[in-house]
């Protein structure tokens, strides 16, 4: 099994909902255990800035699924909740981002691996933090900690939301 670690985004239709169903959906893949979720931050939008503020968050899984075939999953998940891509870093109602698979690093047209932005994303940075400890070394890189001083931005504000909804007193 490789861990892999998955950022998650949205800023339109309810974005909390969003995130949480994108979770719901990450822990039914086949081949795959959902083992770490992090909180739900939120930032100004990273592109055009007319649009709504963002809510991320990440998730570590561990899955024998390839890092393709995860890729298609996430994209998959995205198509079924009706993500449409309107302008480039422009606003969506569900991202889904391979962030890192294990030790892989590859750049090809279809999958770049790490996630080519997380060093200059406090939006990504913070919520992986909150997975991995301070020494964590991302592929091909240096350790989370060292990115995280290293990053211009500190936008990312962590929420009091959560991936998993709250239980009800008759859900017990």
């Amino acid at each position: 099994m490789t861990a892999a670690y998955i950022g998650l985004g949205a800023n339109i239709e309810d974005p909390i909902a969003q995130l949480i169903q994108a979770t719901q959906w990450l822990v039914a893949l086949p081949e795959t255990t959902v083992t770490h979720y992090s909180a739900i931050y939120k930032s100004p939008p990273l592109g055009p800035q007319d649009q709504p503020d963002f809510y991320n968050a990440c998730i570590k899984l561990l899955t024998s699924l390839s890092s393709d075939q995860l890729l298609a999953a996430l994209q998959g998940i995205e198509q079924t909740m009706g993500r449409v891509k309107h302008r480039r870093w422009g606003e969506r109602c569900i991202d889904l981002d391979l962030l890192i698979f294990g030790t892989e690093q590859r750049n090809t047209s279809t999958l770049q691996l790490p996630h080519p932005g997380i060093a200059e994303r406090d939006f990504v940075l913070k919520p992986l933090r909150e997975l991995v400890d301070g020494s964590f070394v991302v592929p091909g890189s240096t350790d989370i900690d060292t990115l995280m001083a290293r990053c211009g931005s500190t936008n990312a504000q962590r929420t009091h939301f959560s991936l998993t909804p709250k239980l009800r007193a008759g859900d017990r």
